[in-house]
C-alpha cells in the first residue's frame, strides 16, 4: 500500500494520497472546500479563486495545489472564509442574477454558496453591465449569468475534439463564445450535458424549463457541502 501524507487543515491531522489536491485530500477527509469553476473529471484551472486556502501563510486554489508533507491548511479561519465571501459577492454584481426567474433556481451552485455565506445585500455596487442572450437550435446562452468558470469550455466538444466553447476578449471583456457551426450540430443529450455542467443558468436546454418543480431541486433539501461534512460526521460518530 503507497504510504500517505499526513497534512494538517486547521489543525486536524489529515491523510492524502501523493498526487493529490488539497481540495481531493481534503473532501476524502470529510472536509468541504467551496468550489465553482472545478468540476470532477475536469483539469483543474483555479480560474474562480472561491477554493482558496492559506497554505504556510500563503494563499493557494486549493484545486491546484498538491499536497506536501506536513502542510499546515487555513480552511476555515475568519480571513479565509471572508475572502471566499467577498468573491461570492463580487460573481453577483459584475452580473444581472435573478434568482426568482432562473431556470437554475434550487441547482445553482453560485446561489448554493451564498446561502451558504448568508449573503443578503452585497458590500459592493450593483454594476448592472449590459450583456446579450444568445440562442441556438438546442441551447440558450444567458451572458447575464455566466460567471466565467469555463466549465464549458473544458467538457464540451464535438466526438472528434473540437471545442464548441472558447473565451473570447480579455480583462473585463472576457466572454464564452461559441462556435456556431459547432453548435448547430449539438445533440439535445450533449445541450443537457452543458447545462448540467454549468454551474449557474448560463447554459439552458431548450423546452425543459422548470421540469423540476421550485422546492424540489438539489439544494432546496441540503445545503452546498453538507453530503461532505454529514460523511465526516459518521466517520466520527462510528
Amino acid at each position: 500500500m503507497p504510504e500517505k501524507i499526513k497534512f494538517f487543515i486547521d489543525g486536524k491531522e489529515c491523510l492524502a494520497e501523493r498526487g493529490q489536491t488539497i481540495y481531493e485530500a481534503a473532501k476524502a477527509n470529510g472536509v468541504y472546500i467551496p468550489i465553482l469553476c472545478h468540476f470532477e473529471g475536469l483539469k483543474p484551472v483555479g480560474s474562480c479563486r472561491i477554493c482558496s486556502v492559506r497554505v504556510n501563510g500563503r494563499w493557494m486554489a486549493s484545486c491546484t495545489q498538491p499536497v506536501t508533507e506536513g502542510m499546515m491548511v487555513e480552511n476555515q479561519t475568519p480571513e479565509v472564509e471572508e475572502y471566499r465571501k467577498a468573491i461570492i459577492e463580487m460573481l453577483f454584481v459584475e452580473g444581472n442574477h435573478f434568482c426568482p426567474t432562473c431556470e437554475k433556481s434550487g441547482n445553482c451552485e453560485l446561489q448554493a454558496l451564498a446561502y451558504r455565506y448568508q449573503i443578503m445585500v452585497p458590500r459592493f455596487p450593483y454594476l448592472f453591465p449590459r450583456k446579450d442572450v444568445e440562442a441556438f437550435p438546442t441551447f440558450l446562452l444567458d451572458h447575464n449569468r455566466c460567471v466565467q468558470c469555463r466549465r464549458c469550455v473544458r467538457a464540451i466538444e464535438t466526438k472528434d475534439g473540437r471545442k464548441i466553447f472558447a473565451m473570447k476578449n480579455r480583462s473585463g471583456q472576457v466572454r464564452i463564445n461559441v462556435d456556431r457551426k459547432l453548435a448547430a450540430k449539438m445533440s439535445e443529450e450533449e445541450a443537457q450535458k452543458a447545462m448540467e455542467i454549468c454551474p449557474v443558468g448560463a447554459i439552458l436546454k431548450k423546452e425543459v424549463g422548470f421540469k423540476v418543480p421550485i422546492g424540489k431541486r438539489k439544494y432546496d433539501f441540503k445545503p452546498i457541502g453538507s453530503e461532505i461534512e454529514e460523511k465526516s460526521e459518521g466517520v466520527k460518530n462510528e
